[in-house]
């Protein structure tokens, strides 16, 4: 009968102290977790206070003014403090130094520095909410968010900050990867989710010292004012664009590169196949990871850019296209012939496949530079954006949450709850942004506080979408907070996987490993290794 080790990392060491001084990437992965999940509370909470505003024409619950400080706040924490964080920092934290056979990560202490980095930036942002809330949109354009008297700077200092914590992890994933992977195992014995990983960090070292500079420049500007990006002062509001997007069209993929990486990994354990194209998948990452710095003059084709300009931006935004097709392509030819078990995680990577084609073939029409100027900025692009960043970045990270909460708990879930749940997240997703698509097609703009009557029932329905999507939210914290006192004990490999993480103990060891492990075979050798999941063999002894 599966048991729970009474030493894990979980209860020991014991104490409040040894968790606030921890250098366990665990400890540290969880702390991180438990953040993140908070602010995706407050995040959503936002987005239902927005989709009830948008119920119905006029004024219902919040003023013009407090509806534009809702749709910051809510971009805002979103990106910076939940989805930009949430795969790196919490799950591989938590799963990359298991899966690599290390003891921890390259940089103990960097890592707990960026822990509380990202704790400190976002008091700049929860102090931000009492100062009176940023109300520019969570792109911060200029030159209205130098004019603005809202706490524009406490928000773009909490951004700033949350950057050093980016590029510390992303540092340490680095070098961990690079240094600390266990005997035998080479490049191309890695796990996918560690090449995912390691394309990321890339993105996130290069890429976020860029907004760093931005934001610096920008709250420069209104404190000193400086003429840099307001023309009132000689400064030019399209070099705000140009920096702003060479970083995030890139954390685009900061966001869903990890999203990717998660379900490489899901779709070969839950159908125990091999997975096709390993290496192909390996350097699309990297590929993905070098071709984000060259589109991000597709946000700007309405700006004023040459047409030159515009053309070469839109090819480059059809050929970033390629690689996350071939990923599609491999994910799909992986499930061919495969043993497909249909678990809560499998079901949120069927969603991810569906949700994710969607957001990515919007895309190659926002791409296209005709198309673009009918579109920009209505609620196509709003529909796009989330069916790539939620549909594709937040249900991969509930599907790898799914997948290793019973290595990280020890314990597991209930099964059908959960599979209910999955199903109502993607209905209730879908209900919110279809219309949306529509709307957008039609004209509707984005950012609105109000609107024609001609559009009432599709906001209706994105409402009544946003709603039941909350409610299946509600549930899943439930039945994943009660798995964690009353759950069934999981054992340390319910799905059968051939990575090392599901060879250590569940929870892991304090040290991960009793003594270091040896990479003998690939991560995904489904056709030469028979793993049987514990809870499988369980069940059939009983």
């Amino acid at each position: 009968m599966n048991i729970i080790p009474e030493k894990n990392y979980l209860t020991y060491p014991k104490g409040l102290k040894s968790w606030l001084f921890t250098l366990d990437h665990k400890r540290i992965g969880l702390m991180y977790l438990f953040a993140i999940m908070f602010f995706f509370l407050v995040g959503g909470i936002f987005a239902l206070m927005i989709r009830l505003e948008l119920f119905s024409p006029g004024k219902d619950i919040v003023s013009a003014d407090t509806y534009n400080q809702l749709f910051t706040l809510h971009g805002a924490i979103m990106i910076f403090l939940f989805i930009i964080p949430s795969i790196p920092a919490s799950l591989g934290n938590l799963i990359l130094p298991l899966m690599l056979g290390a003891k921890d990560v390259a940089f103990p202490r960097l890592n707990l520095a960026s822990w509380y980095i990202y704790v400190f930036g976002a008091m700049f942002a929860v102090y931000s909410m009492i100062a009176g809330a940023a109300d520019t949109g969570w792109t911060f354009y200029t030159p209205y968010s130098i004019e603005t008297n809202t706490a524009v700077i406490s928000l773009t200092t909490g951004a700033f900050i949350l950057g050093f914590s980016s590029i510390f992890t992303g540092l340490n994933f680095l070098v961990t990867i690079h240094k600390l992977r266990a005997p035998g195992m080479t490049w191309f014995k890695m796990p996918l989710f560690v090449w995912g990983l390691y394309a990321t960090s890339i993105i996130q070292v290069v890429a976020t010292p860029v907004l760093g500079i931005t934001l610096l420049l920008l709250i420069l500007e209104r404190v000193a004012g400086i003429g840099i990006f307001n023309p009132a002062l000689g400064g030019d509001p399209v070099l705000f664009q140009h920096f702003f997007w060479f970083y995030s069209h890139p954390a685009v993929y900061i966001m869903i590169l990890p999203g990717m990486a998660i379900i490489s990994e899901l779709i070969s354990v839950h159908s125990h196949k091999k997975i096709f194209g390993y290496k192909v998948i390996a350097y699309s990452s990297l590929a993905i990871a070098f071709i984000s710095f060259l589109v991000w003059g597709h946000h700007m084709f309405v700006s004023g850019q040459s047409e030159l300009a515009g053309m070469i931006f839109s090819f480059l935004t059809f050929f970033v296209g390629v690689p996350s097709g071939i990923k599609v392509f491999n994910w799909v030819a992986t499930l061919y012939k495969g043993a497909v078990r249909f678990t809560t995680p499998m079901l949120y990577t069927f969603a991810f496949l569906i949700l994710f084609s969607i957001g990515g073939l919007t895309g190659i029409f926002l791409g296209a530079l005709s198309v673009d100027v009918h579109l920009h900025d209505t609620y196509f692009v709003v529909a796009h954006f989330h069916y790539t960043m939620m549909g594709g970045t937040v249900i991969a990270f509930f599907a790898g949450l799914h997948h290793w909460w019973p290595k990280i708990w020890g314990r597991m879930y209930n099964e059908r709850i959960a599979k209910i749940t999955a199903v109502l997240v993607f209905i209730g997703f879908n209900l919110t942004f279809i219309p949306q698509f529509i709307m957008g097609a039609h004209g509707m703009p984005r950012r609105y506080y109000d609107y024609l009557p001609q559009f009432q029932g599709m906001h209706e329905l994105s409402t009544y979408g946003a709603y039941l999507l909350g409610f299946a939210f509600t549930i899943m914290a439930v039945y994943l907070i009660h798995s964690i006192f009353k759950g069934k004990p999981a054992g340390n490999n319910p799905w059968g996987g051939l990575t090392l993480e599901w060879q250590t103990t569940s929870p892991p060891d304090p040290h991960n490993f009793h003594e270091v492990p040896v990479w003998t075979h690939g991560p995904y050798d489904y056709d030469k290794i028979k793993v049987t999941p514990d809870l499988e063999k369980e069940l059939e002894t009983a």
